[in-house]
């Protein structure tokens, strides 16, 4: 009961982070979208030196630990006289980082489609840009949901990292209310279910968009068209 009791009067000092966490995950998922796309695009259709570019980006970025990231940016900032805002560079290097799974699963996705579509597109008229744009991508961007929601539980619990920087964000308040009060157990499983309650809410909204936006005869997991009977 007490350490319940601890729980209850130090969450109006927590909840707050919950507004900084999830500014934190949507201005990087959006950083993700935003250049994931593209770089996929550049990795199918692109030139062989977009494509070398591209996949040299991936390979940095999926192959340093956030962790090392943080403080490279960090280190960046402070060295180029820049403001060091936590929060600027927890989104940057959470962005960046977002941008490389992305286009892996962007890429798959447009892989996963037939590739006779982009020649159809030609055989009416279409250049390639507008081929992709108007035919590759809707579906490719449809087949790329569930991965893209797996791509948010993951930055979500990786944005509890960024707290070493000085974000006030759910683990950085919780981390200061247990040093207060030396609740450690019980601080840190409330700061756990709200993050469990973040992922649950947002991951049933991006069920039922991919429920909405599903076309019939096409597999949600990425696979193309889906070989089964016919409706």
């Amino acid at each position: 009961m007490d350490s319940l009791l601890v729980v209850i009067q130090a969450l109006p000092a927590i909840l707050p982070g919950i507004l900084v966490t999830v500014g934190n995950v949507a201005a990087s998922l959006a950083m993700g979208l935003a250049l994931g796309v593209p770089f996929a695009v550049a990795q199918v259709y692109g030139p062989a030196w977009s494509r070398r570019l591209v996949r040299l980006y991936v390979w940095f970025f999926r192959g340093v630990p956030i962790l090392v990231l943080l403080f490279l940016f960090y280190g960046f900032f402070i060295s180029l006289g820049l403001p060091a805002e936590p929060f600027i560079i927890a989104c940057l290097v959470l962005g960046c980082t977002s941008t490389a799974y992305q286009s892996q699963i962007f890429r798959g996705a447009i892989e996963s489609l037939p590739r006779g579509q982009l020649q159809a597109a030609r055989a009416l008229g279409m250049s390639d840009a507008t081929g992709i744009a108007c035919i590759i991508l809707p579906q490719a961007l449809r087949l790329s949901i569930p991965g893209w929601a797996n791509e948010f539980s993951i930055l979500l619990k990786d944005s509890a990292i960024c707290f070493v920087l000085g974000t006030q964000d759910i683990m950085a308040r919780t981390s200061f209310a247990a040093a207060r009060t030396h609740e450690h157990l019980a601080l840190y499983a409330a700061a756990g279910a709200i993050y469990f309650f973040l992922t649950w809410v947002v991951l049933r909204l991006l069920r039922r968009l991919e429920d909405k936006v599903h076309v019939p005869g096409y597999s949600t997991g990425g696979a193309g068209f889906d070989m089964g009977e016919p409706a």
